[in-house]
């Protein structure tokens, strides 16, 4: 009991820490539980314990949300906006539910796939990072309906675990012309309808295999992914705008390779 409680504090940090850059928080999460050894019924508290991160960003950002809501009614811009990150949304609305049978039972369940993932977006990523940018967009509510709409479907990429939802939607907005903080922001206010959506949705389908002790260890990663969170996304958009992303595509390119030695090995 005491060893699980330890394994789900430091995967709620691990998820807090990783969940906004593009290295994949559930990637890093499933093959940390992997080798450690922690069972997650239902693989519920990979996804549970998101709801930490997302109240991290939405602590940050309520001061800049709030003014947005409020201005919608008489600001075009702000509509706009809001209608932007609603249709990103919508495309990872059809295939979360459409898949999410197939995502949590066979793509979770395959630390390979995961760790090949790591590496392949790690590569992308870095080849991204490097193209000369001629951006058309600098803020993310600059971003137009099309072009956020081509965000979401890049966003769905990351159905597959290893992908990196921030990775997948900041890739999508850099090839479509946002420049580097613009990107990482924008995929921040995508995350929330996102995160917010999976969570109510694998807590409705979970529901009756939570357990006081799984319950339990939810609440503590939870707390250290809250925590976690609050760090990373005060600091991130100031890092990229002045370094860029290769270091995350490194990063990811090193886990990556590293798991599957690893796993090549049995372990």
């Amino acid at each position: 009991m005491e060893h699980n409680t330890i394994i789900a504090a430091l995967l709620g940090l691990l998820e807090g820490l990783t969940e906004f850059i593009p290295v994949s928080s559930t990637g890093h999460i499933l093959l940390a539980g992997h080798f450690l050894g922690f069972e997650s019924p239902g693989r519920v508290f990979e996804v549970l314990i998101q709801l930490g991160a997302i109240l991290a960003i939405l602590g940050v950002y309520a001061g800049r949300l709030w003014r947005i809501f409020s201005s919608a009614p008489h600001d075009p811009a702000a509509r706009r906006f809001i209608l932007a990150v609603l249709v990103a949304f919508l495309p990872a609305v059809v295939i979360g539910v459409m898949a999410h049978d197939v995502i949590k039972n066979v793509l979770f369940e395959t630390p390979m796939l995961v760790a090949s993932m790591l590496v392949l977006g790690g590569v992308v990523l870095l080849f991204v990072d490097r193209m000369a940018q001629r951006p058309r967009y600098h803020s993310a509510e600059e971003i137009p309906v099309g072009k956020a709409l081509g965000i979401g479907l890049f966003q769905c990429l990351a159905m597959v675990p290893g992908v990196s939802r921030s990775g997948s939607t900041i890739v999508g907005a850099l090839l479509l012309g946002a420049d580097k903080r613009a990107a990482a922001e924008f995929s921040f206010f995508l995350s929330m309808p996102t995160m917010m959506g999976a969570f109510a949705y694998d807590l409705y389908k979970n529901r009756d295999i939570l357990d006081a002790a799984s319950a339990g260890n939810i609440v503590i990663g939870f707390v250290c992914a809250f925590l976690a969170a609050l760090v990373v996304v005060r600091g991130l958009l100031n890092y990229v705008s002045a370094h860029g992303y290769a270091v995350f595509a490194w990063w990811r390119i090193i886990v990556g390779l590293a798991a599957m030695l690893a796993l090549a090995v049995g372990w």
